[in-house]
């Protein structure tokens, strides 16, 4: 990107919260996870915002803004057909953006 901003792959980090979630899953889900994170910072724009934008994403996932009214906040990465979520922030700064998953659940 032209403005300095630095590109992907994005850096990912995950609160303890989360990632105790995450290893405690069955291994398949925990694939489809690992699957889910690398679509995540390997994305031009972790937040997928616009018409379309998460259209190029596997079959069964999907990322919404957790609430409408906050464009900008964070944002749930639906996998599994909506059995499994992420929820995520993205800290866009010129050096070092970072994802932050906060929360991993899956039924």
């Amino acid at each position: 990107m032209d403005n300095g901003f630095m590109g992907p792959p994005w850096q990912m980090d995950w609160t303890l919260k989360a990632q105790a979630a995450r290893d405690a899953l069955p291994e398949n889900v925990r694939k489809m996870i690992d699957a889910a994170r690398a679509e995540l910072v390997t994305a031009r724009d972790p937040y997928f915002r616009g018409i379309d934008a998460d259209a190029g994403l596997p079959d069964g996932v999907k990322v919404e803004p957790v609430l409408s009214s906050d464009p900008h906040g964070a944002r749930v990465f639906l996998f599994d057909s909506g059995h499994g979520w992420m929820i995520y922030t993205f800290i866009r700064r010129v050096e070092d953006p970072q994802i932050i998953v906060e929360e991993v659940f899956w039924q």
